[in-house]
């Protein structure tokens, strides 16, 4: 069985997305949780990890790193990873890989925090720009391919990429149009997000660093977490 190597539940967006699909669709694997910032140096991934990053997937003696390499390796046995229609699965993964390596300013200013809730000091242009770009995205698959997920009726690797988005939608109270937020609330009513949601919020370390860069940018207003 394969081992998916991530990071805290509470943060780490990148692990988020091929444990989510993994979990979605039936996809047999051990879970391997390392927090950030562990060990001496600051940094224990290398030793599973090439890049020392997560997430990474052990398959035997293949080691695939990085979220979208791991969405194709399970796509060679596990054709569900992407849509069947080939226009949807073009689709997707143009969607799939525009998240990837876009959208800088919803990163930098509406980080990953699952358990909090925030009110943004405001939305600048950058950030602005990006949430419409989403919202324009979400819209397009829905009504392209019919829904209820991005690329049709059935959760695929496109979904997964968004599964964080999600998560910054209910922690920054972000405004979407109707169906985009029809859209975030089903996947964050996802069993699997529901899993990752709950064991976030039991997670009691926690990586001030980054929690203080984010509240840069916004008020906490609410803290869930339980530790």
């Amino acid at each position: 069985m394969p081992t998916l190597y991530i990071a805290n539940k509470s943060y780490s967006s990148w692990s988020l997305r091929p444990w989510v699909l993994m979990s979605e669709l039936g996809i047999p694997f051990e879970e391997t949780l390392v927090p950030f910032g562990q060990g001496p140096t600051g940094n224990t991934f290398r030793s599973f990890s090439p890049s020392g990053r997560v997430p990474c997937l052990h398959d035997g003696d293949a080691v695939v790193w990085d979220s979208l390499a791991i969405a194709e390796y399970l796509a060679e046995d596990h054709p569900a990873v992407w849509p069947s229609n080939r226009a949807a699965r073009a689709w997707a993964r143009s969607a799939s890989a525009e998240m990837h390596s876009g959208f800088a300013a919803l990163r930098t200013q509406c980080g990953m925090i699952c358990g909090i809730r925030i009110r943004l000091h405001e939305v600048g242009a950058p950030l602005k720009a990006d949430i419409d770009r989403i919202g324009e995205l979400w819209l397009e698959g829905l009504d392209r391919f019919g829904g209820p997920f991005l690329a049709g009726n059935t959760f695929t690797a496109v979904d997964a990429f968004f599964a964080p988005v999600a998560f910054r939608v209910q922690t920054y109270g972000l405004v979407l149009p109707d169906p985009a937020a029809a859209y975030a609330r089903r996947l964050l009513a996802l069993p699997s997000m529901r899993r990752w949601y709950d064991a976030s919020l039991q997670e009691s370390w926690r990586e001030e660093k980054y929690e203080q860069e984010t509240l840069r940018y916004g008020e906490l207003t609410e803290d869930f977490r339980t530790a």
